[in-house]
């Protein structure tokens, strides 16, 4: 930040202080050059006019004025004739000497010129003078001194750079001050996170004020508290898991311990004990079956074998196949269709989910009860009804009928054979197809449950 902030901050002024200088460099050279060649032009008028240089009377006039001039002007003039050869020097240094500088030359030729000699810090201007028959017969060269001008550029440019340096160290302040206020809660966030990262899932970050930190606190605590829940219901899983597998293996071990532990025991009997092993190992492995089934289906490991689906035929074959069990406790199951619906989906995955709900309405249906089983569709889903008649479920109950291993009545589930599985594989499988499963229930009212599937499959 620091170093970003000092970019942003400092390079612009200093760019804008270098072009600065620079464009009050061009404009005292432009200005300056202009008026001295404006006195260079002056003068040789002067000279021309007065006839100067060919009239000898004249000299101490023209002395006099030249003097005056540089004088009042602060700057040295120099006349020529034309050969080159210095005429007048308000300096007194060079007459009688031939002065080649290249701006005599230039008017000598009959060009005025001006020009900045960086290396002498002095603008050269230079302007021909004519006779009456416009025959060049001398030459102005007027030199003033541009070293003012420097100092006031370097006076200038050091106002910036000391400008530049408090700048620089407010910046710095600035960075050292925002720091604070910024990366402080940024360090309590990420302090929060390796606790939680530890698996301290009670961590919880103190949120104060309204801004972007508050809201990334509210999200890390969102996200505690669900990691916290999964932590929660991973462990009751495992042990929910022991528990459904720790009953049929003690009914196992008490019956294989009996009969070890019995003499002479009767084949009928024993043939009853190993029906009875017989049955629990099957409903242990209809446990493990379920298990890994649901593990599957909620890692994606089972992919969707996608392909169209006659949601009506589908019901009328669940139905016919669930047939012997209602028939068992005569409940009539009915099946209503409104309208003729074809959907995308995976068509042995689906009829397992709707299965187990039409399988769950006839188990927890009392004797002479009813289901129905219904279909309709708009323009964009489908929807499967499947209700009851049967025990119910309460409205503080209902938000956790999906969860593994989790029974309504648990000793009537366990008459009827169930492994507790049933609804959470339903509801993965709904899932996997982009759908929602509600339910409308209450105690001692039948349940309703409500499937909506998409028609069609969006491709991921």
């Amino acid at each position: 930040m620091l170093v970003t902030y000092f970019v942003i901050g400092i390079i612009p002024l200093l760019f804008y202080s270098f072009n600065l200088s620079k464009t009050l460099h061009n404009y005292f050279e432009d200005t300056n050059e202009k008026e001295v060649l404006y006195q260079a032009n002056k003068i040789a008028g002067s000279i021309q006019k007065a006839e100067y240089l060919t009239d000898k009377s004249k000299q101490d006039l023209f002395w006099k004025e030249l003097s005056e001039k540089s004088i009042e002007e602060n700057f040295r003039i120099i006349v020529v004739d034309s050969n080159a050869v210095v005429v007048a020097d308000t300096n007194n240094m060079a007459v009688g000497q031939m002065y080649m500088v290249p701006e005599i030359l230039v008017a000598l030729a009959g060009r005025d010129e001006a020009n900045l000699r960086s290396d002498e810090e002095a603008i050269y201007a230079s302007a021909y003078i004519e006779d009456a028959r416009s025959n060049k017969i001398g030459a102005v060269l007027v030199v003033s001194s541009f070293s003012d001008i420097y100092q006031l550029i370097s006076e200038i440019n050091q106002k910036w750079i000391f400008m530049t340096v408090i700048i620089g160290i407010i910046v710095i302040a600035l960075v050292v001050f925002m720091s604070q206020i910024i990366f402080d809660p940024l360090k309590n966030v990420l302090a929060t996170i390796k606790e939680i990262s530890s698996g301290q899932f009670h961590q919880r970050i103190e949120i104060k004020g309204n801004n972007e930190f508050t809201e990334l606190a509210e999200a890390v605590n969102t996200m505690t508290q669900r990691l916290e829940e999964v932590d929660k219901s991973r462990q009751e899983f495992v042990s929910n898991v022991s528990h459904e597998l720790k009953t049929p293996l003690s009914s196992i071990k008490v019956l294989s311990e009996a009969m070890l532990l019995q003499d002479n025991i009767h084949e009928d009997t024993y043939k009853e004990f190993l029906q009875d092993i017989n049955s629990e190992v099957d409903r242990m492995t209809e446990i493990v079956n379920d298990l890994l089934s649901l593990a599957k289906l909620e890692n994606n490991e089972n992919r969707l074998n996608i392909g169209e689906v006659d949601i009506n035929k589908m019901l009328r074959d669940i139905i016919k196949r669930l047939q012997p069990l209602s028939e068992n406790k005569n409940i009539n199951v009915s099946f209503e269709a409104v309208k003729d619906v074809v959907i995308e989906a995976d068509e042995v995955k689906l009829s397992l989910a709707i299965s187990n709900l039409v399988d769950n309405g006839i188990k927890y249906t009392p004797v002479d009860g009813r289901v129905k089983v219904s279909v309709d569709a708009d323009n964009q889903d489908c929807f499967i009804t499947v209700q009851d008649s049967g025990i119910g479920i309460s409205e503080q109950e209902q938000s956790r009928i999906f969860e593994r291993f989790y029974r309504v009545d648990k000793t009537r589930d366990r008459e009827t054979g169930g492994t507790g599985l049933g609804l959470a594989i339903t509801h993965s499988i709904i899932m996997l197809h982009n759908g929602s499963v509600k339910i409308i229930s209450g105690e001692g009212q039948g349940a309703t449950f409500i499937v909506r599937l998409p028609l069609k499959r969006k491709q991921s």
